[in-house]
């Protein structure tokens, strides 16, 4: 972070040079199909084709490279819905190290067995009535081990903040740049390295409609908690917006937006059929928006970030043999 606490674009690069090489440079993918449902450019940054499939890895493995090797002798815990686990435990086994990881009990089957085959140990609580943030605490505290937490770190954010980087660097400046909003951090460093590049660029974060943590939060100008959503995007159903995430999206993003499970069904299929591409429900919500006409006025030139992909075969198909569009 900068000298008076708030993440920069050089803390953002600084992050893109330290995952160079481990992480992978994802592809932006354009569709004329999409622009024509849309009426509008759109660049869609393909985070379902990052290590563990997931934009996560890229803040877990900056912030664990950055740990000293006693740190690293200690090992890591981490408590996750699922793509940030698979990415700690697979930043843990790069950096030598071993880690420790907490999910929801009901955690897709296909998160659980990827964070295992990376070689982490799980252990479990009940999302609906288990503090998630306590648990992890006492589980890094009684074993010894460090935290690294979802969000709610520095470099996490960085390490997050390289998708928009990357993206720019690519597309050159857009008029409006799409990401999920979960805990927030993809989108804290989204909106920090989008705003130093393209300072005139609308950022927008996108929630499930039962999980509108942040909208709530930017309206009353204070962190509101809701309860945790029952949706099919579980990785943006968090019940409050992290303390530092905030703190910058608060400055930052300009508008949230809403989307509903079947809006993100549609989407997954969109993107299945006219992409090739087989991306999670979190990970369509941003796209979901934009198909589903929640942009207005509409930008001509947008980014939207793909943030995922890690869903199993069979949940893959039941929630496309859901949607409704």
């Amino acid at each position: 972070m900068g000298s008076e606490g708030i993440l920069t674009i050089d803390d953002i690069r600084a992050a893109q040079k330290r995952i160079h090489g481990v992480a992978h440079r994802t592809p932006v993918l354009t569709s004329t199909t999409i622009n024509n449902l849309v009426g509008a450019e759109v660049y869609l940054k393909a985070e379902n084709f990052q290590r563990i499939g997931a934009f996560k890895f890229r803040g877990a493995y900056n912030a664990v490279s950055r740990l000293s090797p006693d740190q690293l002798r200690r090992g890591v815990a981490a408590y996750s819905s699922g793509n940030h686990a698979q990415a700690v435990a697979l930043a843990a086994r790069i950096a030598g190290t071993t880690a420790v990881i907490l999910m929801p009990e009901d955690t897709p089957a296909s998160k659980l067995a990827a964070t295992r085959d990376y070689g982490a140990e799980i252990l479990t609580y009940d999302r609906y009535n288990g503090d998630r943030v306590a648990l992890g605490n006492k589980i890094a505290a009684d074993r010894g081990l460090v935290l690294i937490p979802p969000y709610e770190h520095p470099h996490v954010m960085a390490g997050q903040g390289t998708v928009a980087l990357e993206l720019l660097e690519e597309t050159g400046p857009l008029d409006a740049l799409l990401a999920p909003i979960g805990g927030g951090g993809l989108m804290a460093g989204c909106s920090t390295a989008a705003k130093a590049l393209a300072p005139d660029i609308r950022v927008v974060g996108v929630e499930p409609e039962q999980a509108d943590d942040t909208k709530q939060s930017l309206a009353a100008d204070t962190r509101i908690s809701v309860p945790v959503a029952r949706t099919i995007a579980d990785g943006l159903a968090a019940d409050t917006p992290g303390q530092l995430t905030f703190s910058v999206n608060q400055r930052l993003v300009d508008e949230i937006v809403l989307v509903s499970d079947d809006d993100i069904r549609a989407a997954m299929t969109v993107a299945f059929e006219r992409l090739k591409i087989v991306i999670e429900p979190s990970g369509a919500a941003a796209l979901a928006a934009l198909l589903s006409g929640r942009l207005d006025p509409l930008p001509a030139r947008i980014g939207v970030v793909i943030s995922g992909g890690n869903v199993g075969l069979s949940r893959f198909t039941e929630i496309l043999s859901e949607a409704t569009g």
